[in-house]
């Protein structure tokens, strides 16, 4: 039974950071109109505040992943964690746009390695028959996070402040860095809290480590010459493009749009959110479904071109909304459908790469925050350019559009050709 088995403990342990890691992450947002106040910045320039985040998230992935993979779970998790609780409390001290571009870059930066680490303790740590159930615990977290981060930490705001806010939020991640360091071990082997028969049945059925390459797989060769990798790295910017709005500028622009409180705004801008944890599940379940029936090629493009219409019709949707209820509900309909792309893509990426999937995924995963990168500063930027929030919803439409047909050139069957 789940109940009776102490390597759950540390499912909920990476749960819980998955859910941190999205409240840290959404906080700002939360913020951000008492942050542009205090520090006198304009809508472009919280952009760019959004954007500094996402622009170290997304250049630290491979360092960072490669770090876990060297040095273990246990201390790479715990130093990061602490590093971007860290700064997160140095958010609350940021005086100025540069301080503050600083420290939301280091912020991401730190971020970055947390699900390659937290991959590399469920490795480690969990059979093989459990891990698609603990990696869905983990990735709902942090939609659970991110939707619970906007209505609980504006009432921090309207309680404490925004700055004092961000200072709990520091306390918190710095209690989780250090029950880990204390808890965790990299081996089962080494965990004294753990029963003997649990330990022989972790390392008996755990997904024992594969012999190296015979050539390490460049990922500058592999984008150059798959179609594949191309199309799956156009398609995943655009789903990110889409789910990074929902993080950083939904919540602001309802508030605004809408005349709401901030509490109002964050219940709203809350629902999106639990809609992409249901997108996950469903897709994850349609993925299998199909895969199970025989259909290889149609088990990965379906869902995430279903998913890529569903998040066209909601973002057109939401643009058009005359209330804040229907804004919530079309752009719930949007991340159902931009997070129904992530288990087809991540799946295409084990398919094509093999032994090399983690390079393969991580060029796809760069792209991808790319896409969060642009879209804070797209979106404030076309709004001052043009006066309206519409043009932005409408250039999102048109990437969900192409990614459709980008899904039309992934072939998930035809693996990778490494020299």
């Amino acid at each position: 039974m789940i109940h009776e088995c102490r390597r759950w403990g540390i499912v909920l342990a990476t749960f819980l950071l998955s859910v941190l890691l999205y409240v840290d992450r959404v906080c700002i947002s939360a913020a951000k109109e008492s942050v542009a106040r205090d520090l006198e910045l304009s809508e472009t320039e919280m952009g760019w505040v959004f954007s500094a985040f996402a622009l170290g998230y997304a250049l630290l992935q491979a360092p960072s992943g490669m770090l876990a993979d060297r040095l273990g779970a246990r201390r790479v998790l715990s130093l990061i964690v602490a590093l971007w609780s860290l700064f997160t409390g140095l958010t609350a001290a940021a005086g100025s746009l540069a301080t503050m571009l600083v420290v939301r870059f280091l912020f991401g930066a730190g971020e970055a390695g947390a699900f390659p680490a937290i991959a590399r303790a469920v490795y480690s740590w969990i059979p093989m028959r459990e891990r698609g159930l603990v990696q869905g615990v983990n990735f709902s977290g942090s939609r659970i996070g991110a939707a619970a981060a906007l209505p609980l930490v504006s009432l921090m705001i309207a309680e404490l402040g925004w700055r004092l806010s961000f200072v709990a939020l520091m306390a918190i991640g710095m209690g989780w860095a250090l029950l880990w360091l204390f808890y965790f071990r990299d081996e089962p082997a080494d965990a004294p809290w753990l029963k003997p028969a649990e330990r022989e049945l972790i390392l008996a059925t755990r997904q024992q480590p594969r012999p190296p390459a015979n050539a390490p797989l460049s990922l500058r060769r592999a984008v150059l010459r798959s179609t594949t990798v191309w199309a799956l790295c156009g398609q995943y910017f655009s789903s990110n493009f889409m789910f990074f709005f929902g993080l950083t500028w939904f919540f602001p622009q309802l508030k605004q749009r809408y005349g709401l409180t901030g509490i109002e705004a964050s219940l709203f801008a809350a629902a999106p959110m639990i809609a992409g944890a249901l997108g996950n599940w469903i897709s994850g379940w349609w993925v299998d479904r199909l895969y199970k029936n025989g259909d290889w090629r149609r088990s990965r493009r379906l869902p995430a071109m279903t998913g890529f219409l569903l998040a066209t019709g909601g973002v057109l949707g939401s643009a058009h909304a005359a209330t804040p209820l229907s804004s919530s509900l079309w752009f719930s309909l949007c991340l159902l459908g931009s997070d129904m792309t992530l288990p087809p893509s991540w799946s295409t990426c084990v398919d094509i790469g093999g032994r090399h999937a983690g390079a393969v995924s991580g060029a796809m995963n760069m792209a991808g925050n790319i896409g969060s990168f642009v879209t804070s500063l797209a979106f404030p930027y076309l709004l001052a350019w043009t006066g309206s929030p519409l043009p932005f919803f409408y250039v999102a439409a048109a990437l969900n559009l192409a990614a459709i047909v980008s899904w039309l050139s992934i072939e998930p069957a035809v693996s990778l050709e490494v020299d």
